[in-house]
C-alpha cells in the first residue's frame, strides 16, 4: 500500500494497493476505491454512508450529496470512477475523474491544468534556450559582440586546413589584359583573314592615307599652335605724307 502526503497536489500523486489488483472486476471496483488509504476517496461522500448502512448503490440516487460512479470499464485494465455533486435523481454535475490503470489509481487532470502544464513546459524549454544561447555570447569593446562556442577551439584543431587555390589572374587583370589586346589589334590588323576552316587565308587590304609633305604641315602647325596675342590698346593709323618733288637748288649769293 501507496503513502502520500494529502497536502501534494492530487494531480501528480498515485495510490495502489497490490493486495487487491489481482481480484479487480467491476462489482467490487468501488468498494477498492473507497480504502481508508486512498488519498481521492472522500469520506464524507453518499458512498461512505450507504456503506455504513449496508445498503446497495441504488439508494444513491435518491440522495443529494457528493457520490462516487463507475462511468466506464475496460477488464482487467481500465476502469474510470467519476465524482460528482448529485442535486436531484435527474440533476448532477460532475467534478472530478479518476482512471484506475492496473489496479494504479490516478486523477485525470481538467483542461485548464493541462494547458498550464503545457504552456509552462514550452516557456521553460524556450527560456532555457535563452539561457543556452547566453553562456555563448563574448563581447569586447574593441571586437564588440561574438558567439564562442565551448567545443569551437577543438574543432578548429581537428579540423584539416584546406589551402586555397589560388586564381592564375584577377578580374581586373584580366579585363586590363583585353582592353590592351584590342588596343593592339586597332593598331595592328591582321593582314590575313581565313573565311572558313580549312580554307586558304586571304589578304586584307589595307588602305594608306596619302602622307602630306611635312613642309606644308609644318607652318600650319605652327601657326596652330602660336598663340593669339593679348589684347592692348589700339594703335593710331601711320599718317601717309603726298609725294613732292625734290626741292630747287639756289645760286648762292656772293
Amino acid at each position: 500500500m501507496a503513502s502520500v502526503d494529502l497536502r501534494d497536489n492530487l494531480l501528480g500523486i498515485s495510490w495502489v494497493d497490490s493486495g487487491w489488483v489481482p481480484i479487480l472486476n467491476p462489482s467490487n471496483v468501488l468498494e477498492y476505491f473507497s480504502e481508508r488509504s486512498n488519498p481521492f476517496y472522500d469520506r464524507t461522500c453518499n458512498n461512505e454512508v450507504v456503506k455504513m448502512q449496508r445498503l446497495t448503490l441504488d439508494h444513491l440516487n435518491q440522495m443529494v450529496g457528493v457520490e462516487y460512479i463507475l462511468l466506464h470499464a475496460q477488464e482487467p485494465i481500465l476502469y474510470i470512477i467519476r465524482k460528482q455533486q448529485r442535486q436531484s435523481p435527474t440533476q448532477v454535475i460532475p467534478l472530478a475523474d479518476y482512471y484506475i490503470i492496473a489496479g494504479v489509481v490516478y486523477q485525470a487532470p481538467d483542461l485548464g491544468s493541462v494547458i498550464n502544464s503545457r504552456v509552462l513546459s514550452a516557456v521553460h524549454g524556450i527560456q532555457s534556450a535563452f539561457d543556452e544561447a547566453m553562456s555563448f555570447c563574448r563581447y569586447h569593446p574593441s571586437k564588440g559582440y561574438w558567439w564562442h562556442y565551448k567545443d569551437q577551439e577543438e574543432r578548429e584543431r581537428v579540423k584539416p586546413k584546406s589551402k586555397r587555390k589560388e586564381e592564375p589572374s584577377s578580374l581586373f587583370q584580366r579585363q586590363r589584359v583585353d582592353t590592351l589586346l584590342l588596343d593592339l589589334r586597332n593598331k595592328f590588323p591582321p593582314t590575313f583573314y581565313q573565311p572558313k576552316p580549312g580554307e586558304k587565308p586571304v589578304p586584307v587590304e589595307v588602305k594608306k592615307e596619302p602622307e602630306v609633305p611635312l613642309e606644308t604641315v609644318k607652318p600650319q602647325e605652327e601657326r596652330e599652335t602660336k598663340p593669339p596675342a593679348p589684347p592692348g590698346p589700339a594703335r593710331p593709323a601711320p599718317q601717309t605724307t603726298p609725294n613732292k618733288p625734290p626741292p630747287e637748288k639756289r645760286a648762292r649769293l656772293q
